[in-house]
């Protein structure tokens, strides 16, 4: 009887034994699943940073344009500069140096193919050409006058009215020539002719060019006179363009 009992005793402190390790489980963390949670990773921002290749490692390119690395701050790059490019003024630039009396030369008049019809003169091209040797500008609109008895000092100026494309700086090289076309009122009929208006027709050797700051200039006709009426005349400005 002394065995059984002691037997029951050892049984009951058995199963104490078990029931509290049982109840110290129970108390123990666990994961989502149950059982106890693993140690967990390191995150990616506890991690010490790699080191990153540089512009110059990677031969990458520079906001310039140039490979091997970004430019220190305030060098260059391989922008364009600001101050490139042709200046004004420049070598290339137009020349503001108008043509003086010494620098040009004025043609004689020759009939127009496109004029108004009659038997006057009709209308003249006349040009004027840089005989210097360097470039120089023509501008503006001729002035006309009649040479009266052929001596430009007794000229009649006629009245002008300005006709065509406005008038610019014209720049003439060495050489170059600029062309105007005069369109005087028209002479009627045969011999001594007439004019629309009851006028007597003029009739006159030569006319007297005004070239703005270059001077006046007394020319002729390359065949016969200048005949026409009214003492009008319509001009059209220096031009590089030839009339017709």
């Amino acid at each position: 009887m002394q065995y059984t009992a002691g037997t029951g005793r050892t049984a009951a402190a058995l199963a104490t034994v078990l029931a509290a390790a049982a109840l110290m489980t129970g108390c123990t963390p666990t994961g989502d699943g149950g059982g106890a949670a693993a140690p967990s990773a390191p995150t990616a921002s506890s991690r010490p940073a790699e080191p990153t290749a540089t512009g110059g490692d990677k031969g990458g390119t520079t906001s310039g344009g140039s490979t091997g690395g970004a430019s220190p701050s305030g060098s260059p790059t391989g922008g364009t500069s600001s101050g490139g490019g042709s200046s004004s003024g420049g070598g290339g630039g137009a020349t503001k140096k108008p043509c003086t009396v010494d620098d040009i030369k004025v043609s004689e008049g020759h009939q127009a193919d496109v004029r108004p019809s009659g038997t006057g003169t009709g209308a003249a091209i006349v040009s004027v050409t840089n005989t210097s040797k360097s470039p120089c500008k023509v501008y503006g609109y001729p002035t006309v006058a009649a040479a009266g008895n052929g001596s430009p000092e007794k000229n009649k100026p006629l009245a002008t009215t300005h006709t065509g494309p406005d008038a610019a700086d014209l720049v003439l090289a060495p050489g170059a020539r600029a062309w105007t076309k005069l369109t005087f009122v028209q002479v009627q009929g045969e011999a001594d002719g007439y004019c629309a208006s009851g006028a007597t027709p003029g009739s006159y050797p030569t006319v007297v060019i005004g070239v703005l700051g270059a001077g006046k200039h007394q020319i002729a006709m390359d065949d016969g006179v200048f005949a026409f009426c009214d003492d009008k005349v319509t001009v059209t400005a220096w031009s590089s363009a030839k009339p017709s």
